[in-house]
């Protein structure tokens, strides 16, 4: 327990200022003339703290600045100045503002998205700061370059029982094709380009955020509102090549695809295609496991690519690399105050991709048609 504290003897002149301290408007003034006559007194510390409403740690701070410096504790001291943190020099606000507008895995990070201690990270690296900043620091610095800041969102986790394995899997295909020169692996998935819904826009900018015109259904537009496509980005040359569909993505459809994909690799010379692809019904029907099995049997015999297929994980987009991909192109082709005609739409999602426009994939009702009419397409 801390020992009672008093303050010493009063002189005839100190008692006399303290009491008329009692009547000083300074609030600091009075409350300090209280302690020291409450203590003169004999009033113990808790005492007088519990009578004026503060602690029993300042009334002891009280009595020993008294101690030490007489009448001179009753003026306040000015506070000493709260350091500046340094954050980024200004002659390198530009070089702050370039670097924003890259991608983390340019400075050898592990990921595509731009943290605050991301940024406190790579701008101690560069040389931009002295000093790694907090994430506090970093914030503070964005503001004064008038930068709005988006905080990065998480994946929700994959409640797959087998989520373990089955990522293992995949990863264990991609290392054995990327030693493989004679196969393709690639990320499948299928996507709707909508005409009228606007893809999320964050990014970095300087004043107001970005506007875009709001989009309504014509009832004269002959257009759909949205069209399908299939896409498959390989792994190897990270190029996606994109077959669109007269409807919507069906399992005949698959097929359709999955074949083409097949005659594409085998003008390369390839011996084995490695699909990644999520586990939506038109993946896991099983019209297209059994076409899967019949290729690969008609591949052994007369020569071709033999198909692999690797389900993802439920629910687990992040492993699925093409889905950044079509996030992208969104923004990429996106028209700020109108609205793209279907045509339009699919030429620029190909131009983006740097691939072909091919004929649009139909379904078939029979599926013996279906090399037939996937390969002249091609053509």
């Amino acid at each position: 327990m801390n020992s009672l504290v008093f303050v010493r003897t009063l002189t005839t002149e100190e008692r006399r200022q303290l009491e008329l301290g009692l009547r000083s408007p300074d609030a600091f003034v009075l409350r300090r003339c209280q302690i020291l006559l409450a203590s003169a007194k004999g009033k113990e510390p808790p005492q007088i703290a519990e009578f004026l409403g503060c602690s029993p740690v300042n009334v002891r701070l009280v009595i020993h600045a008294f101690q030490l410096e007489g009448l001179d504790c009753l003026e306040e001291k000015p506070k000493p100045a709260k350091a500046i943190t340094v954050g980024v020099e200004p002659s390198k606000y530009d070089e702050l503002r370039a670097l924003l507008h890259q991608s983390p895995r340019l400075f050898g990070k592990k990921t595509s998205l731009w943290t605050l201690s991301l940024i406190a990270e790579v701008c101690y690296e560069r040389g931009l700061t002295k000093q790694q900043l907090s994430t506090n620091g970093i914030r503070l610095t964005l503001e004064r370059l008038d930068i709005n800041w988006k905080r990065a969102k998480l994946w929700m986790t994959s409640p797959d029982p087998n989520y373990a394995e089955k990522k293992a899997r995949r990863d264990r295909l991609i290392r054995l094709a990327s030693k493989q020169p004679e196969w393709v692996l690639g990320f499948e998935d299928e996507v709707w380009w909508s005409r009228l819904a606007r893809p999320s826009l964050n990014a970095w900018t300087e004043g107001p955020p970005l506007k875009v015109q709001l989009l309504t259904k014509d009832r004269d537009d002959p257009d759909p509102d949205a069209i399908a496509c299939y896409g498959f980005l390989r792994h190897d040359t990270h190029k996606v090549a994109v077959r669109f569909v007269e409807g919507r993505p069906l399992a005949n459809v698959t097929i359709q695809f999955l074949d083409w994909t097949c005659w594409s690799a085998a003008k390369e010379g390839k011996r084995q295609l490695i699909v990644i692809w999520d586990d939506a019904s038109w993946h896991t029907a099983d019209v297209v496991s059994s076409w899967v099995r019949e290729h690969n049997e008609r591949a052994k015999r007369e020569g071709g690519v033999k198909v692999v297929i690797c389900e993802l994980p439920v629910a687990s987009p992040w492993l699925n690399n093409i889905e950044p991909t079509y996030q992208y192109a969104k923004k990429v082709i996106l028209e700020p105050d109108r609205k793209l005609t279907a045509h339009e739409t699919a030429t620029r999602v190909c131009e983006h991709f740097g691939c072909k426009l091919l004929p649009y994939l139909k379904t078939e009702a029979d599926s013996d048609t279906v090399n037939t009419a996937c390969h002249s397409s091609a053509r």
